[in-house]
């Protein structure tokens, strides 16, 4: 492709569109790395997209990854010759030493890198470039690609684990059809776009760590039926949004939701998924047990209930009649200040068709049982604040017994609302 000059400078015509979508990335340098995934050729789209918002972006390849990715269309796509193989120029100095470039970006990531990378194994250019870019503090992103069995073996699972506990930062991989597919090339972007701006930023939650439940559990009958209940997630979804953009980091453990998990990608927050009521218990306990968290906000709906014995098969569906036994599932809520008594601990009560003082008092009940507090209160059988909808309406209730309103709105003003309160208490 033919060069063209601007001011004297050879401008590769790739780099017109830099800027055209936005300035949130102009004058950063991102390194796009790219591993031997077969989800490789997905680097083209979010080079184009970074470069749109303004990043200068420059590719290194892996030696192998050609065969899924031919290194002229990145150069295409960047406008920047692609680094496979490092030379007498030493490409791994002049990209990621000190103050080199703003970003590290490795997009796909199979489980190969990561373990190199953690073991400090430096034998192709992507993982000079991590050795380099981490010894100079420079910001260092993973997003994994590989099959759903890699990525729940413990062995990667305790290699990503002490990446992130060093400080590098993970985009979580949607799981679908067997395989954790990479994070689309939108929501790493987003993703990027959050890391940037105000790292520095004292914020009112900067520094804290808190653990969130959202979504609802379910519960077997046989190997492939549930018991359930309708929570969306949406409350715990805006809450955790909100937690983040005050500045926390977040741990959120989600059960069943109707929403997009790709939307929440941020570098400050670890997603946990969960399904049944036992798994959700398992993973709190984990948490709690094995990191100091300041706050806990457990806005799942997880079952009251779970059938006495699961079958091991499915059941006929041509059985006349099929008589279930259930046996209440533990109140997770009444563990955790057994755990960590020092942990500011906020649980949910939802009820329906109650009035408010029935409302409040039930819940005060659940406050002191717990040794919460706070307890957000909400009557989910409204007309405007049934389960899944976009509203809702709460009382808090503190250990005094006060109770603040807040009234019907859209559930991501309540929540900014929500912690308005929060704030003044857990100071």
């Amino acid at each position: 492709m033919t060069e063209i000059k601007i001011a004297g400078k050879n401008i590769h015509p790739s780099k017109e569109i830099i800027g055209t979508n936005g300035s949130a990335l102009v004058g950063k340098k991102i390194i796009l790395c790219v591993t031997s995934s077969i989800a490789a050729y997905k680097s083209i789209d979010l080079a184009r997209l970074l470069m749109r918002y303004g990043a200068d972006v420059f590719p290194v390849m892996s030696p192998t990854t050609s065969l899924f990715l031919n290194p002229e269309i990145l150069k295409w796509a960047t406008g920047n010759n692609v680094v496979t193989q490092l030379t007498g120029d030493l490409e791994h100095i002049r990209l990621s030493n000190f103050q080199k470039s703003d970003l590290v970006l490795v997009y796909p990531s199979t489980a190969n890198t990561i373990g190199k990378f953690v073991n400090g194994i430096d034998d192709t250019p992507v993982t000079s470039i991590l050795t380099v870019a981490y010894g100079a503090k420079i910001p260092i992103i993973i997003a994994p690609a590989m099959h759903e069995a890699m990525y729940n073996n413990s062995f990667i699972i305790e290699n990503i684990e002490k990446l992130k506990t060093k400080g590098v930062f993970f985009i979580e991989p949607s799981i679908d059809e067997d395989k954790a597919k990479i994070a689309t090339p939108e929501s790493t972007l987003s993703y990027i776009l959050k890391l940037f701006p105000k790292i520095t930023k004292k914020t009112p939650l900067s520094g804290k760590k808190i653990l969130i439940t959202a979504g609802s559990t379910s519960e077997y009958i046989d190997p492939i039926r549930v018991i359930s209940n309708l929570s969306s997630g949406k409350m715990g979804f805006f809450i955790t949004e909100e937690a983040l953009q005050l500045g926390g980091n977040v741990t959120l453990i989600v059960g069943n939701n109707s929403l997009q998990m790709e939307k929440m990608a941020h570098p400050n927050l670890t997603v946990k998924k969960v399904l049944t009521s036992d798994e959700m218990e398992e993973k709190l306990y984990y948490e709690l047990s094995s990191s100091n968290y300041d706050m806990v906000i457990l806005s799942a709906a997880v079952s009251d209930f779970k059938p006495t014995n699961t079958s091991k098969y499915k059941i006929d569906s041509k059985t006349e009649k099929l008589i279930l036994k259930f046996v209440p599932t533990k109140k997770i809520i009444n563990q955790i200040k057994k755990i960590d008594k020092n942990i500011f601990l906020i649980g949910f009560k939802a009820d329906i068709c109650k009035t408010k003082s029935e409302l409040i008092e039930k819940s005060f009940e659940k406050l002191k049982e717990s040794n919460a507090n706070l307890i957000i209160a909400n009557d989910v059988g409204k007309k405007f604040t049934k389960i899944g909808s976009d509203f809702n309406e709460l009382f808090v209730v503190d250990t005094n017994k006060k109770v603040t309103h807040i009234k019907l709105n859209e559930k991501k003003i309540i929540v900014k609302e929500l912690f308005k309160i929060i704030l003044k208490y857990f100071k």
